[in-house]
Parts: structure tokens; sequence; C-alpha cells
């Protein structure tokens, strides 16, 4: 079946038409004004290098040309297939440390970009290279709360990443346990797809150091690569508050220094049989882009859609061979031809 996608721009053919009719028109314009000055077989000897065969065959080139660039334009199709589409990717579940130590800065200056803001602007630009995979977002602090469920909504995605405040979290602390343990939990039954945990975290404050590298090791055991991203410095700064002020230790009545523990970030991520890279790398991003590569990519769904087979281009070159060809053919005669006589007057005898 022959159709078109904008069948209303056929209109313009009769443009094809109206050119024609004006270029007869010229001519015959042309043709009066001549008389005026004799008799065209008189005249035609003094215009010896016009041709009057060479007009008509190039606004006939020229208006099969804007035919078919008109036909082009309203991007002729010659049929329907149908077209499988294969979605390859992994699953990533993104845990999101939000304990109040995000607040600081991810700087030895205690007055730089803070934590939790560099941690968005890492993960929305890890987000947008995901493609195909799947991502969830989970959020952790005394305890661990899914955020959104795994999905291939990214948009949905980055933006339940830029509401994460650390000031809104009532149970305070670094649970990562629970984060990994929360995590593995959030990814889907099949098997064969391949699974990866990002963990953003300073690594600081841990009650139970030991029970964060059971968990990542039990995670490595089920085929889930742990990959640990550091925020902060590992310079102590103050945590700054939303109110003002520092946040104070009740104990000593001095503000509360944080710093990242790059030792124990380490350590995460090796039970984990992933990498730790520290977020004020520039490399970062594409460390970890590269170590999630290596999860065994497989189906995550397929889909059938009908495309129509695209005919443009078979109209296009048209043209432009026959707008080639009308350069090369000159209104003036061509000397060769004047020489060979196709037609001669049998002789009365």
């Amino acid at each position: 079946m022959f159709s078109f996608a904008y069948p209303k721009l056929l209109m313009l053919l009769l443009l094809v038409p109206a050119f024609i009719t004006m270029y007869a028109w010229a001519r015959y314009a042309r043709a009066k004004n001549l008389k005026k000055f004799g008799n065209l077989k008189v005249l035609a000897p003094l215009m010896p290098e016009v041709s009057p065969y060479k007009p008509p065959i190039k606004i006939t080139l020229e208006m099969i040309a804007l035919a078919m660039i008109i036909i082009a334009f309203a991007r002729p199709w010659g049929g329907v297939k149908d077209e499988k589409t294969v979605k390859e990717g992994i699953e990533v579940v993104i845990a999101v440390d939000a304990s109040n130590s995000m607040l600081a800065s991810s700087t030895p200056d205690e007055n730089g970009i803070d934590r939790m803001r560099t941690a968005k602007l890492i993960l929305e630009k890890l987000i947008n290279r995901l493609d195909n995979d799947r991502v969830g977002l989970i959020v952790y602090a005394g305890d661990a709360y899914t955020l959104i469920p795994v999905t291939s909504d990214y948009v949905s995605a980055k933006m339940f990443l830029n509401s994460i405040d650390p000031s809104s979290i009532d149970n305070q602390g670094t649970n990562i346990t629970a984060a990994i343990d929360m995590a593995a939990k959030s990814f889907s039954e099949d098997k064969k797809i391949g699974k990866a945990i990002i963990l953003i975290t300073d690594a600081e404050d841990l009650e139970d150091p030991q029970s964060v590298m059971d968990a990542a090791k039990t995670a490595a055991r089920n085929d889930i690569q742990l990959d640990v991203v550091g925020l902060g410095s590992t310079t102590p700064v103050p945590i700054p508050l939303k109110r003002g002020g520092y946040l104070i230790n009740p104990e000593t009545g001095e503000p509360v220094r944080t710093a990242l523990n790059e030792d124990l970030a380490t350590e995460i991520a090796s039970a984990g049989k992933g990498i730790y890279v520290n977020a004020s790398n520039n490399d970062a991003l594409n460390e970890l882009d590269k170590q999630l590569d290596t999860v065994k990519k497989t189906a995550l769904e397929s889909s059938f859609s009908a495309i129509h087979d695209e005919l443009f281009a078979i109209f296009v070159w048209v043209a432009l061979i026959i707008i080639v060809i009308d350069i090369f053919v000159l209104d003036r005669k061509i000397s060769w031809l004047d020489k060979i006589t196709f037609f001669k007057k049998e002789e009365k005898k």
C-alpha cells in the first residue's frame, strides 16, 4: 500500500501546472513581441544561438524535479513492517545517606558545597547514563526507606532524588546495614537480570561496622554488585543547621565535626565485589559507569512496533539527478547538431 505521512503537502503539486501556464504565457508574449520586428522566419537567422527546443526541455526537467521534491516532503510510505525492539540492561538500586553529616561541606572548606548537593549532582548525571537500565532509590539514616521502587521512569527517579532532605528525617544515624538489606530486597525476583547497589555515604558513625561487612558479603553471594561513592573530605568539618549555627555535641558542648572514612568505605566496596570512588574525583562517574558495565546485561523487555517503509529518499535522488542534468542543458543550440540534417527536402525535377 502506498500512502503519505503529510498528504496535504501534495496540494503544492498545483504549482506545477501553474508554473507551466506562466511559462507558456511568457513564450507566447515573447513570440508576439518578436513579430513586431518582422516575420519570425526572417528573424531566426539573426538569432543563430537561440534554440527553440532547449527552453521546453529545461522547463520540463525543472517541473519534474519540483514535483519530486514536493512528493518527498509529503513523506511517501511504501507499506508497514513489524520491528522488534529488545531492551537490555541491569537493575540498579541507589541508596543515599540522608544523615545530618550529609549537610556538611564536601570539601575541606566548611563553607563549600554540601555533601547532599554533591550526591544529587553526581547521581543525576549517572541516571542520565543508565539508558535501558532500571533504577530504584532508597534513602537511609537511622533506618532505610524506599523512596521509589525499581523503575524505568528516570524522570520520576530524578524528581524523588532532588526531594531528599536530611533535616526532614527524625531518626538520625548511618544505618548502612539496613540500607544494603533493603536494597537487596528491592530487586525483581528474576535471577537472570544483573543487579547492582550504589551506596552513597561518608561511612562515618557506624555503630556496627562488622554487620555492614556481613550485609555486603551477603549481597555479593547473591550476585549483587555493591559499589560505594564516598562523599566529603578526610578533613573534619562542622555540620551546619538550616536554622543557623552548627550541630552541637550535647556531651561536650562543642560543634560536631565530620570527615569521610575512606578506609571503611573501601572495605565495604571490597566485601561487596564492587569498587570505591570518591565523588570529588573528576573521573569518579566514568569509573562507576565502567564498573556497572561489568554487570551482565539481559533482556528487560521486548516490544513490537509497526513502522512504515520510508520512500522519500528515492524521490530526493531523482530530483537531484534531474537538477544536475538541467544544469548542463543550456538555452543555446548545440553546435555539432547544426551540422546534421535530419530532414532533407526532395528536389523537384
